[in-house]
């Protein structure tokens, strides 16, 4: 069975990522600083149905120090691990000249830094084994922009730039780093839109709707399989035709 990390796996996409690759038979685990009642449900589900597996694992990933650590502790525990899923973001929004230094601070933090470092620590992993998966998960704000969003679109940019270097670092070592640039989902995240706004994204989208977790996640396991082994160094738009 081969491991997958998720960060970010224990509510909305990640969770919904997590589920999907339990499914398809990974063996997944799933960090996040907190376990919540859907997680544990979805352990109990996964324990049932027998076909994959879903841990937990907690960890602060704004603890950069710890994430080394906490690294050789799960190659030890759970073996080799062929996939990494970065999904654990903060989405904070609001305009640029009044968002207080520490917010923008703690937005690059998690956002950049700790992906970034988490990455390079499961890649000797990954280096030695000769072969692994790197999924990011970015934004297609990143591209488009969006007003009250500068910060967190500069982090997603981040990710698309880190995403199409080191697919040329690594490639030839059978590792494959590719992103997937959602548009605005049916999540927590976008509870936030009032009816305006959100009726707004839907009428632009070439299929007046928006896209769902579950879009994102059979992307995500589609990267992860050996039909995805040729693809590197890609950012996979899925917004169901807004920027189209």
């Amino acid at each position: 069975m081969r491991n997958i990390i998720i960060t970010g796996g224990s509510r909305g996409l990640g969770l919904a990522i997590a589920r999907k690759l339990v499914l398809a038979g990974y063996g997944v685990i799933a960090i996040a600083r907190n376990e919540n009642p859907e997680l544990k449900a979805a352990i109990v589900e996964a324990q049932r149905e027998a076909v994959g597996a879903l841990h937990f694992r907690p960890f602060d990933l704004s603890d950069i120090a710890g994430i080394h650590g906490m690294t050789k502790e799960l190659r030890k525990e759970f073996g080799p691990i062929y996939g990494l899923v970065n999904n654990a973001a903060l989405g904070t929004s609001g305009l640029l000249t009044t968002m207080h230094d520490k917010r923008i601070e703690s937005l690059v933090h998690l956002n950049v830094v700790s992906p970034l470092v988490l990455t390079k620590y499961i890649l000797r992993f990954m280096m030695s084994d000769g072969a692994g998966r790197i999924v990011n998960i970015a934004s297609i704000v990143a591209d488009t922009g969006y007003k009250g969003l500068a910060p967190y679109a500069a982090t997603k940019a981040a990710l698309v730039g880190f995403t199409r270097s080191l697919s040329r670092e690594v490639g030839s070592l059978g590792i494959t780093v590719n992103a997937i640039a959602p548009g605005f989902m049916e999540t927590e995240m976008t509870e936030s839109l009032t009816g305006q706004q959100h009726d707004q994204i839907v009428r632009r989208s070439a299929l007046k709707r928006l896209a769902e977790v579950s879009d994102i996640a059979d992307a995500v396991e589609y990267l992860l399989s050996e039909k995805a082994r040729n693809i590197t160094g890609t950012v996979l738009t899925i917004d169901a035709g807004s920027t189209a």
